[in-house]
């Protein structure tokens, strides 16, 4: 069964911290080890392969975004400072061709071929799509917040990400010595103060209160 996995709401999108994703900020940093980077893939239920990254005028990506698609695809999304207009990159597995341009999800009213590419138009949506690696790799936009111009480019940016930019893109891997107050989602019952170390277990009033 292939999972639905959605990425976080458009307006939540734009307050949180946008980390860049350029080769200017990487440049000099040591990337982890491959396995570090891979485990790190495998937490966010895809694998290295599948990361594409871009760059486009204006955006930055928004870390936040980084999930899942389909089975173990990639998809993310970046967010211009200044209007807050948006581009989805989306890799899956799968190929793309004249005979199933209109019908590769989501399906689009129209689609000519463009370059390496497909341009397509999807309701109020338009995006650009191409095969390669036996990976469907396709970058959309809302039509009235990304011109087809700035669209194209992004598209023929997009590429599998190198270590640094896997290092600045995929989620950091949680600390398992640190859990949260209600146990980290283990099933441990969370720290209560007010329980009495032996007895039945009820909980305690502090000193001076009274029912």
């Amino acid at each position: 069964m292939r999972r639905s996995h959605r990425l976080l709401p458009a307006l939540l999108l734009v307050p949180l911290a946008l980390t860049g994703c350029g080769s200017d900020s990487l440049a000099g940093t040591a990337p982890p080890d491959r396995s570090e980077l891979e485990e790190r893939a495998t937490a966010a239920q895809t694998v290295v392969e599948h990361v594409y990254v871009t760059e486009a005028d204006g955006f930055e990506l928004a870390r936040q975004s980084v999930g899942v698609i389909g089975e173990d695809g990639f998809q993310s999304t970046y967010v211009k400072d200044e209007g807050g207009a948006q581009l989805t990159l989306s890799v899956d597995r799968g190929t793309v061709t004249d005979g199933n341009c209109r019908t590769v999800p989501p399906a689009a009213k129209s689609c000519e071929k463009d370059g390496k590419g497909w341009y397509r138009v999807t309701g109020s949506r338009h995006e650009y799509v191409r095969s390669e690696n036996g990976l469907r790799i396709q970058l959309a936009a809302d039509r009235g917040a990304v011109d087809r111009a700035a669209l194209r480019a992004a598209a023929e940016t997009a590429h599998r990400a190198d270590d640094r930019e896997l290092d600045a893109t995929l989620p950091e891997q949680a600390d398992p010595e640190v859990l949260p107050p209600d146990g980290g989602g283990t099933g441990l019952p969370a720290d209560r103060g007010d329980l009495p170390p032996n007895g039945d277990g009820a909980p305690q009033d502090p000193p001076g209160t009274s029912g």
